[in-house]
């Protein structure tokens, strides 16, 4: 690693650990589709998320994501998007009728999974915080004089990703031991719809209300 300027490793990966547990929107999106689609919906989710994360270090890397850390118009338009898509999801869940959460649970056809991986790939994408976050953070462990800085942020990404997988499929895997009991019970389902809904809706306006740093 020292060969590509990257510095500290052990403690980037720490960090990116920390990072990744910590509650979001993201982990909240596997919980649900875990919970109510098994672990096959929550790792869907994680690999939409996954491919978010990857968008936003490959822009961040070649200099795009600087454009939101100096333009007030774009950071403004990428959030705005971000959170009405956010709140999109919390009322598509608070509006759900009684009984159609555990509908979907039956329906695994692909177009379902394609749907859960496009959601959870939206859901990270269109948040410009994260795209700061790393035009932020990586930085950190790259020396000022490493031959290709390009490379190094991408490396650091990947591993980034890799950590965040795991934990999102251990998360996956714990959630999914509850979509058994969600199968049965459309009470559960129902309000288990409601309390996400709620939660994104909250996590839209948060995203809205967020300054550019």
């Amino acid at each position: 690693m020292s060969r590509l300027g990257i510095n500290d490793i052990w403690l980037f990966v720490l960090s990116g650990i920390a990072l990744n547990i910590m509650p979001g929107p993201d982990s909240l999106y596997i919980v649900g589709r875990s919970a109510t689609q098994g672990f096959r919906g929550g790792s869907m989710a994680s690999w939409g998320i996954a491919t978010g994360t990857l968008v936003h270090i490959l822009a961040a890397a070649f200099g795009l994501s600087a454009i939101l850390a100096t333009s007030a118009m774009a950071f403004t338009v990428i959030k705005v998007v971000g959170c009405c898509y956010l709140i999109y999801i919390g009322l598509t869940m608070l509006l759900s009728r009684r009984g159609a959460a555990t509908q979907d649970v039956k329906d695994q056809a692909p177009t379902s999974l394609y749907r859960i991986y496009s959601q959870g790939f939206l859901t990270n994408v269109l948040n410009p915080k994260i795209a700061l976050f790393f035009l932020a953070f990586v930085p950190q462990f790259i020396a000022y004089d490493s031959p290709n800085k390009a490379l190094s942020f991408i490396i650091l990404g990947l591993i980034f990703i890799f950590n965040g997988m795991v934990w999102c499929h251990f998360l996956a895997w714990s959630s999914s031991s509850l979509s058994r009991k969600v199968k049965h019970s459309s009470f559960l389902s129902h309000w288990l719809n409601k309390i996400a809904g709620t939660l994104f809706i909250g996590f839209g306006i948060k995203l809205a209300l967020g300054q550019q740093t």
